[in-house]
């Protein structure tokens, strides 16, 4: 249900991209708009991990430097039928991990120091899991997609703020004044909303994947309860922009605001984990 999800929320991001470009650029706004968007996002997808990686100060780890924690990511990488991903230890206290890289040929595993430090093996198994869950779904190209029509939705609205709609022909007009500064509001929200329920659908997924991955899923579940609390007990500084790619996000919460959140609430994904095991 939650793939179903994804598909469905990436359709209501291009149709809104298609409704906004009507509204303000005529028959090719929205083209120009994606366009430009994916040429922005294309260098950001290519080099995803060396930007966030570099961006923390990880440090790759070999078998020899890393011997248990590298041979964990070998176990479980085979087990889940992919590539070896490159180890990498982020030198910050605070328990978090997450996975990068543009394809499984490709991708990286990154743990915090604080990690290692309060799981257990086995709760780690189930971290490591959850992560290369992404890696499995090419969920780093999924998020990229996704970014790149909220970004040309942003663009075609700062471009209808500052020029004012066009269309390509009188009958064809972009509507009216009111509907148009509405569209330019409301759509980027629509669609930050959009991605983070993109978002959260896939951590869903990742979290069953890893599950399925290192054959347990209370592991995990034991590993987000710890997280969840030693994270608030010790945050990590998180850019914005790359919070979503963390098993626990340090910028979600509850109510409303989790309409915000790139991350279900912990509650939740632990449930669903207990009545996975439960089968």
């Amino acid at each position: 249900m939650n793939q179903i999800k994804t598909v469905i929320l990436m359709a209501a991001l291009a149709g809104l991209l298609v409704v906004l470009g009507g509204y303000i650029g005529g028959k090719n706004g929205a083209t120009y708009a994606l366009i430009f968007a994916l040429i922005m996002n294309f260098g950001s997808y290519w080099f995803s991990d060396k930007i966030v990686l570099s961006m923390y100060g990880a440090q790759e780890v070999t078998d020899r430097e890393a011997p248990e924690l590298y041979n964990l990511v070998k176990q479980l990488a085979d087990k889940a039928g992919l590539p070896m991903p490159r180890v990498y230890i982020i030198p910050d206290e605070s328990p978090n991990a997450f996975a990068t890289g543009r394809n499984p040929s490709h991708a990286a595993v990154a743990v915090t120091e604080g990690i290692l430090r309060i799981l257990s093996w086995e709760e780690l198994a189930g971290v490591i899991g959850h992560e290369l869950g992404h890696v499995k779904h090419r969920d780093i190209l999924t998020q990229t997609i996704a970014s790149t029509f909220g970004a040309a939705i942003t663009y075609l609205a700062q471009f209808g703020f500052l020029f004012g709609g066009r269309s390509d022909d009188e009958e064809s007009g972009g509507g009216s004044f009111v509907g148009m500064l509405l569209m330019m509001i409301l759509a980027p929200l629509a669609a930050m909303i959009i991605q983070m329920a993109i978002s959260r659908s896939r951590e869903y997924v990742a979290d069953r994947t890893g599950a399925e991955i290192c054959g347990r899923p209370l592991w995990l579940a034991s590993a987000l309860s710890k997280l969840s609390k030693a994270s608030e007990a010790i945050p990590m500084n998180a850019n914005q922009a790359t919070a979503s790619m963390f098993i626990v996000n340090p910028l979600s919460g509850g109510g409303i605001a989790g309409l915000f959140s790139t991350h279900p609430p912990i509650e939740e994904r632990i449930r669903r984990l207990q009545e996975m095991a439960a089968r």
